[in-house]
């Protein structure tokens, strides 16, 4: 997204970043130190075997807290994050993106606040042409939010937009 023009990276020192699909840690890790020690990432991944990983990341990073749970389950985890994040990052492959994401900006991300989310079209229906899905994910996703930009991530990620999203 950076390479391909995102205007401005929302992910600052002292922010508080909600990470959706942390997987072993490598990308939240950069986040973890963007927004340094009087920040916070929330790391919530589903797969046991990349928490092991992501775990062994967090215990060197004071502001990484590792989640196991279900990014499409966000009052399982209600508890764990607390108040309102200035951020939500998604990075998960799933059919219902938009909704994950909708839902978690509901749930977590204060009014104002930004979600970035990289969809991808084959993960959400292999078949049908990527513009397609990419305008019914945007449309899902003004539900919730106002399309600050959207950016395609092509050619060093086939079939995927980026959208910068403000909570309404």
């Amino acid at each position: 997204a950076i390479l391909n023009g995102l205007k401005e990276l929302p992910i600052k020192r002292g922010s508080s970043v909600l990470y959706l699909g942390a997987a072993n840690g490598a990308t939240a890790s950069f986040v973890s130190d963007i927004v340094g020690n009087k920040g916070v990432v929330y790391a919530v991944e589903i797969s046991q075997r990349s928490m092991r990983d992501l775990i062994f990341v967090c215990e060197k990073r004071e502001n990484m807290l590792p989640i196991l749970a279900d990014a499409r389950m966000p009052q399982n985890y209600f508890e764990d994050v607390g108040g309102n994040v200035d951020v939500i990052f998604e990075d998960v492959a799933d059919p219902d993106q938009a909704r994950i994401m909708n839902e978690n900006g509901r749930k977590f991300l204060k009014k104002g606040g930004i979600a970035l989310i990289a969809v991808k079209a084959r993960c959400i229906d292999a078949l049908e042409e990527p513009k397609i899905v990419f305008a019914q994910a945007r449309k899902e996703l003004e539900k919730e939010f106002r399309v600050v930009q959207e950016i395609s991530l092509e050619p060093l990620e086939k079939d995927h937009v980026f959208f910068v999203l403000e909570k309404k």
